[in-house]
């Protein structure tokens, strides 16, 4: 895909597009409106800037988009794309142990309790060793610091995804 494509198509197909890479329907609203971009910089631009202004209920939505670490599954529908994206981006957790992934899963259920939300992290080119090590560093925060780095990990996971959708691997 092209930038000049995104910024041509029908307003409800690039909605799905940017809903792929983002789950926040604010977010996703708001770059539909912000076409034409012209360029992948325009676009990354205005996702950081757009995700700068977003609420804390649009934040729990994005992060209800992604499965749980080890995970297939997210909370709510998403797209094939994002799926198969998700996949890849924890492909990490494939080759760990059953004992790590069961750590996996405690340290999630943990996290979700003193949180409230999904544990979130950019896991691209991370092993399920350093997922879980980082998990457990991060329990030690106050829930509106780690909603903060949360809210981080989710940005940083909209952009990687918005640079696949145009062919630029990383």
């Amino acid at each position: 895909m092209t930038v000049d494509d995104l910024d041509t198509m029908p307003a409800a197909e690039a909605a799905e597009v940017f809903r792929s890479c983002c789950g926040s329907s604010r977010w996703v609203s708001e770059m539909v409106e912000r076409r034409p971009f012209g360029t992948i910089a325009m676009v990354m631009s205005a996702a950081d800037e757009v995700w700068r202004s977003t609420g804390r209920e649009d934040l729990y939505e994005a992060f209800a988009h992604h499965p749980r670490i080890g995970e297939s599954r997210a909370s709510v529908a998403r797209s094939s794309r994002a799926a198969s994206w998700s996949q890849g981006e924890q492909a990490g957790v494939e080759s760990a142990s059953a004992g790590v992934n069961e750590a996996l899963a405690e340290a999630n259920r943990v996290y979700e309790e003193r949180f409230g939300h999904i544990y979130l992290v950019c896991a691209t080119g991370m092993s399920a060793e350093q997922m879980l090590a980082l998990a457990r560093e991060r329990l030690s925060n106050d829930p509106e610091a780690e909603l903060r780095v949360a809210a981080e990990e989710q940005r940083r996971i909209t952009r990687l995804r918005l640079r696949k959708l145009f062919g630029e691997d990383q």
